[in-house]
């Protein structure tokens, strides 16, 4: 399944991404069949330029909305402050979402860089983000 992303998520990454620099932002969209419905942006209980964990009581009211609106997890994402746009090996440890894809922003040049993974069983794949035909 492709990850379709309207470009209004992206710009809403990054600008999350910048707007809780220097600490990493983090959140998850939610949507059906690969196609995005919701972004959630989500508070990073880390509070740290160097890790994210979606604060549980954010993760909850996100899931619950989630689940009453029957849309899946289809990606988790996080930013790198310092870094480039690749899991590091903390973020492939701490990957528990076999079926999500993980996106990073990248922070570390002048202009962000928005990448798609799928992490499991500790593989790394790079995954296309595409924009909705018209």
């Amino acid at each position: 399944m492709t990850l379709i992303l309207e470009q209004e998520y992206v710009d809403e990454m990054i600008a999350h991404a910048r707007e809780d620099a220097p600490n990493e932002c983090c959140g998850i969209i939610a949507g059906v069949d690969g196609r995005a419905k919701k972004l959630y942006r989500a508070i990073n209980a880390e509070a740290s330029p160097y890790r994210y964990s979606v604060e549980p009581r954010d993760l909850l009211r996100i899931h619950r909305d989630a689940d009453n609106n029957d849309w899946d997890f289809l990606a988790i994402y996080h930013s790198h402050t310092h870094t480039e746009a690749y899991p590091s090996p903390t973020d492939v440890r701490l990957a528990a979402w076999p079926d999500a894809y993980y996106i990073l922003v990248s922070l570390m040049d002048d202009e962000p860089v928005v990448r798609a993974f799928r992490i499991e069983d500790g593989a790394v794949t790079e995954e296309p983000i595409e924009s909705p035909a018209s």
